[in-house]
């Protein structure tokens, strides 16, 4: 039904409106607290098959949404209601900004994929985290908290722009991921250099740890598919002589290549990041050099091209230990985080997986 909703009415209005529209709904549906958590009782597979612990905290399944969906945390707990194991917010930046101009965001159905250029439009590390402080412990869904320099920020203060937000954010979020891959922030994939992004970590884990007492947050960098091959090895290595929890793998492209929407049409959408199935054979293929590279004791969150329970099985065959979809949900719809989890448990049990921890890296 979403299906056919989806390619006769939902595909013919413009992306960002119909977003706001359907984030609405979400909060005002899964969001209440009549209808809300029966909701989430029916759309949650529960097969214990899907949990696992990673860095230290549980994770009721591995399919998480990916940032960029909900910029702001307006609606997590609505969101993890629909059956996600967790919800990354943001990308969220020190200084409130209004992003791109629009339109920024469009769809290419010929190729489940989406092409954006929002440019971290949100309100702010200190409004998302007064909006974290009013939520209740009790029924919100494992949240990672993404962050990216403010457009404002020169490169001298962005060290300090990160700072700020990893000060702010940090006691409310169970993971803290450093964006410095999206092709929307001049500038911003400059800093994947290790030279760079070595004292950019540093940083923010020196702000993580003095702003939360109690508790260690884990702490991730986010890259792309765009990096040249010696440049993820030298990201993977960095992690590991940092000490840090993993690698969130991988952002959008800038990549227009194997498309099946005509190059024309492509074109004159301009300039974005490129999400969504194109992705997938590129997303995958990192995480398997992320994963020799990183060892067994370290995370990876992949994303890009994640469809399906047998997207997110390959995936962390390949050695994923847990997988986020952003693009995949805005086709598939609102129940499409349940289909998933009970096609992947049933992968994982056809394989004799006792846990999805035993399958994680077991193609390699």
């Amino acid at each position: 039904m979403y299906d056919l909703l989806f390619r006769h009415v939902l595909r013919r209005i413009p992306a960002e409106p119909i977003h706001g529209v359907a984030f609405g709904a979400i909060r005002g549906v899964a969001g209440s607290s009549v209808v809300g958590p029966r909701l989430g009782t029916l759309l949650t597979e529960s097969d214990p098959v899907l949990r696992t612990r990673v860095f230290g905290v549980d994770f009721p399944n591995p399919l998480g949404l990916a940032a960029g969906f909900d910029k702001d945390a307006r609606g997590p707990v609505a969101l993890g209601r629909l059956g996600f194991g967790f919800v990354e917010l943001g990308t969220i930046t020190a200084r409130p900004q209004p992003g791109n101009p629009k339109p920024r965001l469009f769809r290419l159905p010929e190729d489940k994929a989406l092409v954006n250029r929002m440019g971290f439009n949100n309100s702010g590390a200190d409004a998302v985290a007064a909006r974290l402080g009013a939520l209740p412990r009790e029924g919100r869904p494992v949240l990672g908290l993404n962050i990216g320099k403010s457009k404002v920020a020169t490169p001298d203060e962005a060290i300090d722009d990160y700072r700020h937000s990893a000060r702010v954010l940090g006691p409310h979020a169970d993971y803290v991921v450093v964006n410095v891959s999206s092709p929307n922030t001049p500038g911003l994939r400059d800093m994947q250099q290790v030279a760079v992004l070595s004292p950019l970590l540093e940083a923010v884990r020196e702000e993580l740890v003095s702003a939360v007492a109690g508790r260690t947050v884990p702490l991730l960098v986010k890259i792309t598919t765009d990096l040249a091959a010696e440049d993820v090895d030298a990201v993977a290595d960095l992690t590991v002589r940092l000490g840090l929890d993993g690698v969130v793998a991988t952002n959008t492209t800038v990549s227009r290549d194997g498309l099946r929407t005509p190059r024309a049409e492509v074109d004159a959408l301009g300039a974005g990041g490129l999400s969504g199935l194109p992705l997938a054979a590129a997303a995958e293929a990192v995480v398997g050099t992320l994963r020799a590279k990183l060892g067994p004791d370290r995370t990876i969150i992949s994303v890009g091209g994640i469809f399906s329970g047998e997207d997110a099985y390959r995936r962390i065959t390949a050695g994923a230990s847990l997988v986020q979809s952003y693009t995949g949900f805005i086709y598939g719809g609102g129940t499409w985080p349940r289909k998933v989890n009970r096609d992947l448990a049933a992968l994982l049990h056809r394989d004799g997986h006792a846990t999805l921890s035993a399958a994680v890296g077991s193609a390699t």
